[in-house]
């Protein structure tokens, strides 16, 4: 029987996942140190959970997959895709989210016997947690007061486990963590000038989307070895935005700092600021925490410069000053983000553009190579972009990629790895 992976990335409104089967020789990967390779049966995701929910999923047809999963896909290969609206009554948290998914999935492709595990994106794993990890009680106590560091997705993450716990407390789950790949950050990218009790307590620069720059790491490693095994910076642009720098592979250095809110100016998110501007906002308006909150994570960023939408499409589409400005604004902070990290690599062998909008919007990246020339950038005539393209005149000192990200199945492989640790008796399951 084959066996089914779920990895599932749980955001403020919406959930998205990525299904894998593993094939039936599962148990011969647990038991020893071989890399399985899961291969996608669906991707899809439910957003406007507090609103108005939709439910997207998109199929995998593969031979092997049509014959397996047969019953429900027949001979209707075309179809590949369902796109609905969902009731209000059905879908209206996480929770009832959830629980829509697995009842979707078992009743298209799968049984809950035929389900492996569950892998979960989860933003900030703190100081604690540099690896995936096996989820349990424990675990979910010591993510708990990570919440206020990352709002708009830590009590998302925590509020799916629970759920699925509810429903499948049997099911291994783990925890995937975008911290933990900034953890070969070296002591002055982690650090702030503040008082060394404060660094103590656990203050300082973690990184995020760690998922999303090791699948850009691995990709890498087979389009352009030289890139990778040297200086590379890579741009995760999208609601989320942030830059990394890598050598060998290995981050040192990254945008984001403590919490998801630093660097780049993002959909909602307002990026860098200088924090006695927050103090002159407390002493001056009587701004609360919570409002404060609400500013800085729902209210700024490409939104709150352009008044208009957080949605960069829309903002190119548009005719008005207020989303040139915002769009201007975005590639003027790549760009020096980019520039600072190449800096701190002292060189940039390759640039890479990831995400939203570092995959899709050629005007961006044209934007960005045009104000970091200076720096032996120099872009093709490339009309159409392709993922993992290289799309740099052959005469750049520094190449330019275009790679698609993939974290669904970043979290499937380390997850995968957990489970052979389980297997192996080096962890031992303990029930959420």
């Amino acid at each position: 029987m084959d066996r089914s992976l779920l990895a599932l990335n749980s955001g403020s409104s919406s959930l998205k996942f990525t299904l894998f089967t593993i094939g039936n020789g599962i148990d011969d990967v647990l038991n020893s140190e071989q890399e399985a390779k899961p291969e996608v049966i669906a991707r899809g995701q439910i957003d406007g959970i507090y609103t108005k929910p939709h439910f997207r999923i998109e199929f995998a047809f593969s031979a092997r997959i049509a014959k397996t999963y047969s019953k429900f896909l027949g001979n209707k290969t075309a179809e590949s895709k369902i796109d609905r609206e969902l009731a209000s009554s059905v879908v209206n948290d996480h929770d009832s989210a959830m629980t829509f998914l697995l009842e979707e999935l078992f009743e298209q492709f799968i049984t809950a016997e035929s389900m492996l595990a569950i892998g979960h994106r989860v933003v900030h794993g703190g100081e604690q947690f540099t690896a995936a990890t096996l989820i349990n009680q424990e675990v979910l106590d010591d993510l708990e007061p990570l919440v206020p560091l990352a709002p708009l997705h830590q009590p998302h993450h925590l509020a799916a486990m629970r759920a699925i716990s509810k429903r499948l407390p049997l099911l291994p789950q783990v925890a995937c963590f975008d911290t933990a790949f900034h953890r070969t950050l070296p002591w002055r990218a982690r650090i702030y000038a503040l008082p060394k009790e404060l660094s103590q307590h656990g203050v300082r620069r973690f990184g995020f989307h760690g998922l999303s720059f090791e699948s850009i790491a691995g990709r890498l490693s087979v389009l352009d070895p030289e890139a990778y095994s040297g200086r590379t910076v890579v741009a995760h642009l999208g609601n989320g935005s942030s830059v990394c720098g890598m050598f060998g592979g290995q981050s040192q250095v990254t945008s984001m700092g403590m919490t998801p809110l630093d660097g780049l100016p993002m959909g909602t998110r307002c990026g860098s600021l200088d924090p006695g501007l927050l103090l002159y906002l407390q002493e001056t308006t009587g701004i609360t925490p919570l409002e404060l909150r609400n500013l800085l994570y729902n209210r700024s960023g490409l939104l709150g410069l352009s008044g208009i939408s957080s949605d960069m499409r829309e903002l190119l589409e548009s005719q008005a000053p207020s989303a040139r400005t915002a769009v201007d604004f975005l590639v003027y902070r790549a760009s020096c983000e980019i520039a600072s990290s190449a800096t701190a690599l002292r060189g940039m062998d390759a640039l890479v553009f990831t995400g939203g909008i570092g995959e899709n919007s050629h005007f961006v990246r044209k934007s960005i190579c045009e104000q970091l020339e200076w720096l032996g950038v120099r872009l093709g005539n490339v009309p159409e972009i392709a993922s993992d393209q290289c799309i740099s005149d052959p005469e750049s000192r520094c190449r330019v990629w275009v790679i698609a990200t993939d974290e669904e199945s970043i979290i499937a492989r380390q997850t995968l790895q957990v489970l052979q640790k389980v297997q192996a008796g080096s962890i031992r399951p303990k029930s959420i």
